[in-house]
Protein backbone atom coordinates (compact mmCIF):
# COMPACT_ATOMS: atom_id res chain seq x y z
CA UNK A 1 0.00 0.00 0.00
CA UNK A 2 1.31 3.47 -0.86
CA UNK A 3 2.27 5.55 2.16
CA UNK A 4 -0.17 8.38 1.30
CA UNK A 5 -3.05 5.91 1.13
CA UNK A 6 -1.98 4.34 4.45
CA UNK A 7 -1.98 7.75 6.14
CA UNK A 8 -5.32 8.69 4.61
CA UNK A 9 -6.87 5.50 5.95
CA UNK A 10 -5.58 6.48 9.39
CA UNK A 11 -7.72 9.60 9.15
CA UNK A 12 -4.66 11.87 9.05
CA UNK A 13 -5.81 13.86 6.01
CA UNK A 14 -6.72 13.44 2.35
CA UNK A 15 -4.19 11.70 0.10
CA UNK A 16 -3.09 15.01 -1.35
CA UNK A 17 -2.53 16.54 2.09
CA UNK A 18 -0.74 13.35 3.20
CA UNK A 19 1.70 13.78 0.30
CA UNK A 20 2.53 17.23 1.68
CA UNK A 21 3.01 15.82 5.19
CA UNK A 22 5.36 13.16 3.81
CA UNK A 23 7.31 15.77 1.82
CA UNK A 24 7.83 17.72 5.06
CA UNK A 25 9.77 14.75 6.44
CA UNK A 26 7.31 14.06 9.25
CA UNK A 27 6.76 10.38 8.38
CA UNK A 28 9.14 7.48 8.92
CA UNK A 29 8.97 3.83 7.85
CA UNK A 30 11.07 1.47 9.97
CA UNK A 31 13.07 4.44 11.25
CA UNK A 32 13.81 5.87 7.79
CA UNK A 33 12.26 9.13 6.62
CA UNK A 34 9.58 8.33 4.07
CA UNK A 35 9.26 9.92 0.65
CA UNK A 36 6.13 10.19 -1.55
CA UNK A 37 5.64 6.93 -3.42
CA UNK A 38 7.00 4.65 -0.69
CA UNK A 39 5.08 1.44 -0.03
CA UNK A 40 4.02 0.13 3.38
CA UNK A 41 3.68 -3.54 4.37
CA UNK A 42 1.76 -4.93 7.34
CA UNK A 43 5.06 -5.73 9.06
CA UNK A 44 6.38 -2.14 8.75
CA UNK A 45 6.50 0.34 11.61
CA UNK A 46 5.13 3.69 10.48
CA UNK A 47 5.59 6.82 12.59
CA UNK A 48 4.13 10.31 12.22
CA UNK A 49 5.84 13.06 14.21
CA UNK A 50 7.47 10.34 16.31
CA UNK A 51 4.22 8.52 17.11
CA UNK A 52 3.66 4.94 15.94
CA UNK A 53 0.56 4.42 13.79
CA UNK A 54 -1.44 1.21 14.03
CA UNK A 55 -2.16 -0.89 10.95
CA UNK A 56 -5.60 -1.69 12.35
CA UNK A 57 -8.14 0.95 11.39
CA UNK A 58 -11.80 1.17 12.34
CA UNK A 59 -13.56 3.06 9.57
CA UNK A 60 -16.14 5.66 10.49
CA UNK A 61 -18.61 7.40 8.20
CA UNK A 62 -20.64 10.53 8.93
CA UNK A 63 -23.05 12.87 7.17
CA UNK A 64 -23.17 16.54 8.15
CA UNK A 65 -25.61 19.28 7.20
CA UNK A 66 -22.95 21.97 7.04
CA UNK A 67 -24.07 25.51 7.91
CA UNK A 68 -22.58 28.52 6.14
CA UNK A 69 -19.82 30.25 8.10
CA UNK A 70 -17.67 27.14 8.59
CA UNK A 71 -14.58 26.07 6.66
CA UNK A 72 -13.99 22.46 5.59
CA UNK A 73 -10.61 22.02 7.24
CA UNK A 74 -9.33 20.48 10.45
CA UNK A 75 -7.62 23.76 11.44
CA UNK A 76 -7.85 27.26 10.01
CA UNK A 77 -4.99 29.77 10.03
CA UNK A 78 -7.51 32.64 9.96
CA UNK A 79 -9.13 31.35 13.16
CA UNK A 80 -12.51 30.80 11.48
CA UNK A 81 -14.93 28.16 12.69
CA UNK A 82 -14.27 24.72 11.21
CA UNK A 83 -16.63 21.81 10.58
CA UNK A 84 -14.66 19.77 13.12
CA UNK A 85 -16.24 21.87 15.87
CA UNK A 86 -19.64 20.41 14.92
CA UNK A 87 -18.52 16.82 15.51
CA UNK A 88 -19.08 15.15 18.86
CA UNK A 89 -16.05 14.28 20.99
CA UNK A 90 -16.49 10.57 20.24
CA UNK A 91 -16.60 10.95 16.48
CA UNK A 92 -13.06 9.71 15.95
CA UNK A 93 -10.39 11.09 13.66
CA UNK A 94 -12.16 11.78 10.37
CA UNK A 95 -11.73 14.30 7.58
CA UNK A 96 -14.12 15.88 5.05
CA UNK A 97 -14.71 14.21 1.68
CA UNK A 98 -14.21 17.15 -0.64
CA UNK A 99 -15.10 20.67 0.41
CA UNK A 100 -17.95 23.13 0.59
CA UNK A 101 -17.11 26.85 0.51
CA UNK A 102 -17.32 29.00 3.63
CA UNK A 103 -20.60 30.52 2.40
CA UNK A 104 -22.03 27.23 1.07
CA UNK A 105 -24.08 24.83 3.17
CA UNK A 106 -25.49 21.35 2.87
CA UNK A 107 -24.50 17.72 2.56
CA UNK A 108 -20.93 16.92 3.57
CA UNK A 109 -19.46 13.48 4.20
CA UNK A 110 -16.66 12.79 6.67
CA UNK A 111 -14.66 9.59 7.07
CA UNK A 112 -11.26 8.08 7.74
CA UNK A 113 -11.74 5.69 4.80
CA UNK A 114 -9.26 7.15 2.35
CA UNK A 115 -10.22 4.75 -0.43
CA UNK A 116 -13.87 5.79 -0.34
CA UNK A 117 -12.95 9.47 -0.11
CA UNK A 118 -10.79 9.08 -3.21
CA UNK A 119 -13.55 7.28 -5.12
CA UNK A 120 -16.08 10.01 -4.33
CA UNK A 121 -13.82 12.93 -5.24
CA UNK A 122 -11.81 11.59 -8.21
CA UNK A 123 -12.98 13.56 -11.30
CA UNK A 124 -12.88 10.49 -13.54
CA UNK A 125 -15.58 8.77 -11.45
CA UNK A 126 -18.07 11.57 -12.22
CA UNK A 127 -20.12 11.19 -9.04
CA UNK A 128 -23.28 13.31 -9.42
CA UNK A 129 -23.81 16.02 -6.81
CA UNK A 130 -26.99 18.11 -6.73
CA UNK A 131 -27.16 21.70 -5.48
CA UNK A 132 -29.95 24.16 -4.73
CA UNK A 133 -29.06 27.60 -6.09
CA UNK A 134 -30.85 30.91 -5.63
CA UNK A 135 -30.12 33.96 -7.76
CA UNK A 136 -31.77 37.38 -7.84
CA UNK A 137 -34.48 38.02 -10.41
CA UNK A 138 -35.33 35.91 -13.43
CA UNK A 139 -32.93 33.91 -15.57
CA UNK A 140 -33.43 33.51 -19.30
CA UNK A 141 -33.53 30.32 -21.31
CA UNK A 142 -30.45 31.54 -23.18
CA UNK A 143 -28.54 31.83 -19.91
CA UNK A 144 -29.76 28.40 -18.80
CA UNK A 145 -28.66 26.77 -22.03
CA UNK A 146 -25.23 28.38 -21.80
CA UNK A 147 -24.82 26.93 -18.31
CA UNK A 148 -26.03 23.50 -19.41
CA UNK A 149 -23.59 23.41 -22.33
CA UNK A 150 -20.59 24.52 -20.26
CA UNK A 151 -19.14 28.00 -19.71
CA UNK A 152 -15.64 29.40 -19.39
CA UNK A 153 -15.10 30.23 -15.71
CA UNK A 154 -11.41 31.08 -16.00
CA UNK A 155 -9.16 31.63 -19.03
CA UNK A 156 -9.06 28.26 -20.79
CA UNK A 157 -11.20 26.52 -18.13
CA UNK A 158 -14.61 25.39 -19.41
CA UNK A 159 -17.09 23.49 -17.25
CA UNK A 160 -18.59 20.17 -18.30
CA UNK A 161 -22.18 19.87 -19.52
CA UNK A 162 -24.59 19.75 -16.59
CA UNK A 163 -28.23 19.23 -15.72
CA UNK A 164 -30.02 22.40 -14.69
CA UNK A 165 -33.70 22.96 -13.90
CA UNK A 166 -35.69 25.90 -12.55
CA UNK A 167 -37.74 24.88 -9.49
CA UNK A 168 -39.21 28.27 -8.54
CA UNK A 169 -39.15 31.74 -10.07
CA UNK A 170 -40.70 35.16 -9.56
CA UNK A 171 -39.68 38.81 -9.98
CA UNK A 172 -37.45 38.73 -6.90
CA UNK A 173 -35.52 35.47 -7.28
CA UNK A 174 -35.08 32.16 -9.10
CA UNK A 175 -34.32 28.84 -7.46
CA UNK A 176 -32.65 26.09 -9.47
CA UNK A 177 -31.34 22.56 -9.11
CA UNK A 178 -27.96 21.96 -10.76
CA UNK A 179 -26.26 18.56 -11.02
CA UNK A 180 -22.47 18.51 -11.43
CA UNK A 181 -20.02 15.64 -11.86
CA UNK A 182 -16.90 17.69 -11.15
CA UNK A 183 -15.84 19.90 -8.29
CA UNK A 184 -13.73 22.87 -9.30
CA UNK A 185 -13.11 25.60 -6.74
CA UNK A 186 -16.21 27.83 -6.39
CA UNK A 187 -17.41 26.34 -9.66
CA UNK A 188 -21.14 27.09 -9.38
CA UNK A 189 -20.62 30.70 -8.31
CA UNK A 190 -18.21 31.23 -11.21
CA UNK A 191 -20.60 29.53 -13.66
CA UNK A 192 -23.48 31.85 -12.83
CA UNK A 193 -21.15 34.87 -12.78
CA UNK A 194 -20.16 33.93 -16.34
CA UNK A 195 -23.77 34.49 -17.47
CA UNK A 196 -24.24 37.65 -15.42
CA UNK A 197 -25.98 36.20 -12.34
CA UNK A 198 -24.76 36.33 -8.73
CA UNK A 199 -25.43 33.33 -6.49
CA UNK A 200 -27.16 34.47 -3.30
CA UNK A 201 -27.66 31.05 -1.73
CA UNK A 202 -25.99 27.69 -2.39
CA UNK A 203 -26.67 24.35 -0.76
CA UNK A 204 -25.61 20.81 -1.68
CA UNK A 205 -28.68 18.64 -1.23
CA UNK A 206 -27.65 15.31 -2.72
CA UNK A 207 -24.66 13.06 -3.48
CA UNK A 208 -25.82 10.37 -5.87
CA UNK A 209 -29.13 9.34 -4.25
CA UNK A 210 -27.97 10.23 -0.73
CA UNK A 211 -29.93 13.19 0.70
CA UNK A 212 -30.11 15.37 3.82
CA UNK A 213 -33.65 14.28 4.68
CA UNK A 214 -34.29 14.63 8.41
CA UNK A 215 -30.91 16.18 9.24
CA UNK A 216 -31.11 19.71 10.68
CA UNK A 217 -28.65 22.44 9.76
CA UNK A 218 -25.44 21.90 11.76
CA UNK A 219 -26.38 18.33 12.74
CA UNK A 220 -24.27 15.21 12.19
CA UNK A 221 -25.17 11.53 12.08
CA UNK A 222 -23.47 8.24 11.28
CA UNK A 223 -24.14 6.69 7.90
CA UNK A 224 -26.00 3.40 7.90
CA UNK A 225 -24.41 0.22 6.56
CA UNK A 226 -26.70 0.43 3.56
CA UNK A 227 -25.59 4.00 2.83
CA UNK A 228 -21.92 3.08 3.09
CA UNK A 229 -22.47 0.11 0.77
CA UNK A 230 -24.27 2.39 -1.69
CA UNK A 231 -21.44 4.95 -1.73
CA UNK A 232 -18.80 2.28 -2.22
CA UNK A 233 -20.67 1.03 -5.26
CA UNK A 234 -21.44 4.36 -6.91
Amino acid sequence: MRINKFLAEQGIASRRMCDAIIAEGRVAINGKTAVPGDDVKASDTVMLDGKILSHKVKYEYYMMNKPKGYVCTVKDDKDRKTIMQLLSAGAGRVFPVGRLDYDTEGLLLLTNDGELAFRLTAPQNEIAKTYLVRVEGAISEIQLNRLRAGVEIEPGVVTKRCKLNVVETNKKYTKLHIVLTEGKNREIRKMFAAVGKEVKFLKRIRIGDLTLTGLDRGAVRKLTREEVFYLKNL
